[in-house]
């Protein structure tokens, strides 16, 4: 019988086939893949604390923070959703040190199939993580730069053409096809070149590098899809649970329903797993 408490957190995932999920309460790391058939259950017990102050609050902002966190933390500002708002060059970033040491550095601009092609953009250093987190199930890396800011303007310039977000619900139901990456990453560039080239310039004819690197394969430990997907959420409800039937980017996929792990960060839950 497994019984642990604690705030749930991003679950940590690495890449093997298929990809391994540790589930995060507090310190305690449980191995999720262990329970993909198996009667899982979580309760809620109703409070939530700050992942950056640990203060006590009746709402959760921006995945995980109460309201004062969120107003004043870089990492919640809306520049973080959309990058090529970057104002730090205006002296106005929330934390001036934070911004140096998470957007200037080395960025990626990728395509991926989560729900169909798209375009996305994500710290170097966290590549493969943010292609699992979005359930993809295939990647390529097209760009490489040196700040987020270009790493922004280039997803702007490329989603004129492709599409930027996931259908979450088509993500969980795995019913996205093979798409030849290598082929859609040749037409883009192609396409976008004149505007590659004026960002190149703007930032500098070293702040770019366009990659030829192979398309990476995601598999997911999932025994079975949902043909409709109803979505559990522990504000509404405090006891969500089932048989496991699977775990796909950051969503636990049970018989009766999926819930969005990321989206509770925070959240005092408990986990049991009888024997």
């Amino acid at each position: 019988m497994v019984n642990v408490s604690g705030h749930l957190r991003k679950m940590k995932s690495d890449l093997s086939d298929p990809v391994n999920y540790t589930l995060l309460l507090d310190e305690t790391e449980i191995p999720l893949n262990n329970y993909i058939g198996r009667e899982v259950s979580f309760h809620f017990s109703g409070e939530i604390h700050c992942q950056a102050c640990g203060r006590k609050t009746k709402k959760s902002y921006s995945q995980g923070f109460c309201y004062p966190c969120s107003q004043k933390l870089a990492q919640c500002d809306l520049c973080i959703m959309r990058p090529e708002t970057c104002h730090y060059d205006n002296g106005t970033c929330r934390e001036p040190q934070w911004g140096l040491e998470h957007c200037f550095q080395p960025h990626i601009v990728y395509l991926s199939n989560t729900s169909g092609l798209k375009v996305g953009i994500t710290r170097q250093e966290q590549v493969p993580t943010r292609w699992i987190d979005q359930g993809a199930t295939q990647a390529i890396p097209m760009i490489s730069v040196t700040s987020r800011i270009h790493s922004g303007l280039l997803e702007v310039l490329f989603k004129e053409y492709v599409a930027d977000r996931t259908d979450w619900r088509k993500m969980l139901k795995g019913e996205n096809s093979q798409i030849d990456l290598r082929a859609e990453r040749t037409r883009l560039l192609a396409g976008c070149a004149d505007g590659i080239n004026k960002l190149g310039e703007q930032f500098g004819a070293d702040s770019y590098q366009l990659l030829d690197s192979e398309v990476v394969n995601i598999g997911y430990p999932v025994n079975y899809y949902p043909e409709k997907v109803k979505s559990h959420n522990f504000d509404k409800s405090s006891n969500i649970g089932g048989l496991l039937q699977g775990i796909k980017g950051q969503y636990l996929i049970f018989d009766s329903g999926v819930i969005n792990i990321r989206k509770f960060g925070g959240y005092l839950v408990s986990l049991s797993v009888p024997d």
